[in-house]
């Protein structure tokens, strides 16, 4: 596909119609507030929508929180710089991510109606003025990453690889959600090394069942996309599991789940954490009681409540260290 240029500088954006996905949140204060011209850039890393950087953050933030009950102290034992470096963090990885994935499928995104309105397929932005982007915002989340101990700037350099190989797993496996789930919840090792210094099988618990949990919300997304899937050529789990999805989402939630309750016994947490996770349990039954694969709203509005699934472990972890 030809590539079409474009400088925010000496060209007028398309109409709003136009230069908006599908999935955004309406008058998002990134499209309201910020100059014209910066508007492809934000709607480049995402940031009209932002259940992706709370999905990339949430795993962080309860392995924090999971490692300060495992070292005792109580609320003070909470690394609050930590969490405010990994709000940080995610912000600007999450959106690294995405302008590397938006030049790596630009051919396909182009064929997808959700997505044909992506800056690059529509113009907004070149396909060079994306990777210069992109370089900014590694730059930014690698000094980010500076402010932590070595086991964490090492791993956080690691973390790169899965990034990279993520956007081509559709091209050559029904599972890149698998890919995806590797990626997005390497926070949960980077947040417990943050704290502890080292990896332990709490956070590695942890990480599976971010991992099953990505499976199960990623799925849910898919089937947005499934028929512009198929004329594309590129594989999903949505494509994979058909109309056996909810069968298989149970079970993703499931396993999540166990593994979330396994992650608080190693770490010796008290009842309120479980407490969360039963309260993450009941959510992702109302999920499977409320999904309707062939209802693309439907399948966005779940997707976007799993932050609250999320939300709900993270609270129970807090609750513990308070009480």
């Amino acid at each position: 596909m030809a590539e079409t240029r474009f400088h925010p500088a000496d060209h007028e954006l398309p109409p709003e119609a136009s230069t908006r996905v599908p999935d955004a949140v309406p008058d998002h204060w990134a499209e309201r507030l910020l100059p014209v011209r910066l508007r492809p850039y934000a709607r480049l890393m995402r940031l009209e929508r932002p259940v992706g950087w709370w999905l990339l953050l949430l795993p962080g933030w309860q392995a924090i929180v999971l490692a300060a009950i495992m070292s005792g102290g109580g609320v003070s034992a909470l690394d609050l710089k930590a969490m405010v470096l990994f709000l940080l963090g995610a912000i600007v990885m999450r959106g690294a991510g995405c302008v590397y994935n938006d030049i790596v499928d630009r051919d396909i995104d182009a064929l997808v109606a959700r997505t044909r309105a992506r800056p690059i397929p529509s113009g907004q932005v070149s396909v060079r003025a994306a990777a210069i982007f992109l370089v900014l915002l590694l730059l930014a989340g690698f000094i980010i990453l500076l402010q932590f101990n070595t086991v964490t700037i090492a791993l956080g350099a690691a973390s790169l690889l899965l990034v990279a190989i993520y956007p081509h797993m559709k091209r050559y496996t029904y599972w890149p959600q698998v890919f995806l789930g590797l990626a997005f919840n390497w926070g949960a090792i980077l947040g417990w090394a943050a704290v502890r210094g080292t990896v332990e099988l709490p956070a590695l618990a942890l990480y599976a069942a971010g991992i099953f949990w990505t499976l199960a919300y990623d799925t849910i997304y898919a089937h947005q996309d499934r028929d512009d899937d198929l004329v594309a050529g590129v594989k999903s789990t949505a494509l994979k599991l058909g109309e056996a999805t909810p069968y298989w989402l149970a079970g993703f939630f499931a396993v999540s789940l166990l593994l979330l309750a396994l992650a608080g016994w190693l770490a010796g947490a008290s009842w309120p954490w479980y407490a969360g996770v039963l309260a993450a349990a009941a959510h992702a039954a109302w999920q499977l009681k409320t999904l309707d694969i062939h209802d693309p709203r439907i399948c966005l509005k779940l997707f976007r409540a799993n932050r609250d699934f999320g939300l709900l472990i993270l609270a129970g972890g807090l609750l513990d260290l308070f009480l």
